[in-house]
């Protein structure tokens, strides 16, 4: 059984539904060079499984070196809202703090992903 669960950007333009097969598990931290300055704990689902349901029109996209990892962000407010994945271009990686219900987790659930590390580039 899917859960659907809606987040937005901080000023609303962005409108975003995910669903989620085990609500919010796998929490990930990157610190690749972007990442490490956004801050943003993210969760990744199949690409199938995000939908923007308000605003694509003001979504921005940030690429850079490879090309393969596509950064989202509101135009309006600048809050990143998902990105597609280099190491798996077949998901998104949602920013939880986004979500309605947003909760602060536990440190301790989120996995540090060695993004810096990844070669060619640290997208």
């Amino acid at each position: 059984m899917s859960d659907k669960q809606k987040g937005s950007c901080h000023c609303g333009a962005v409108v975003f539904e995910v669903e989620l097969a085990n609500g919010l598990d796998n929490l990930l931290r990157c610190n690749c060079s972007l990442c490490r300055r956004k801050g943003a704990i993210m969760q990744g689902v199949a690409k199938e499984k995000f939908h923007i349901i308000k605003g694509e029109d003001v979504v921005s996209l940030y690429q850079w070196n490879t090309l393969v990892a596509k950064h989202y962000f509101c135009s309006q407010c600048g809050i990143y809202t998902h990105h597609q994945r280099r190491s798996d271009p077949s998901q998104y990686g949602f920013n939880i703090a986004c979500l309605d219900d947003y909760a602060p987790v536990d440190s301790a659930a989120i996995t540090l992903v060695d993004g810096a590390s990844l070669s060619v580039a640290d997208d």
